[in-house]
């Protein structure tokens, strides 16, 4: 797993590396099962403090995306089936909301905005298959 933090950035440190986790775990580069680095270990690869680490694996934890066991570290679960009308659902229609209303309002069209998403989905789904066929 190749993570960049980049300190320079507005985006905060420990929403990079979450980011960056969950890209990981999109493109499968990371598998359900897998582990991650412990908190010490990543922190020193990255020359963050340890808290930061340990707030963005809580963070995963705190949405399912992995488990935390103690003392054997942390875990990437499976992928769960997200009905509509579910609260994960509805808090992901609430974050895309706003950026949605704002590329509206920065003049991308309907039909732009969705080739935009596929465009996203098919780069992350697309390293998932690299060496497959089908």
């Amino acid at each position: 797993m190749m993570i960049q933090i980049e300190p320079q950035s507005d985006i905060p440190i420990y929403t990079q590396l979450f980011n960056q986790i969950v890209e990981g775990i999109a493109k499968g580069d990371i598998n359900p099962g897998d582990s991650l680095p412990s908190v010490r270990s990543l922190a020193a690869d990255l020359g963050v403090n340890m808290h930061t680490v340990n707030k963005s694996y809580h963070e995963l934890e705190k949405k399912g995306i992995i488990q935390i066991v103690p003392k054997s570290g942390a875990v990437i679960q499976s992928p769960k089936t997200i009905a509509v009308g579910e609260a994960l659902y509805e808090q992901l229609t609430v974050q895309w909301r706003p950026k949605i209303a704002e590329s509206l309002v920065l003049g991308l069209e309907q039909e732009q905005i969705h080739t935009l998403i596929e465009s996203i989905v098919k780069d992350l789904k697309g390293s998932k298959n690299k060496g497959k066929k089908g």
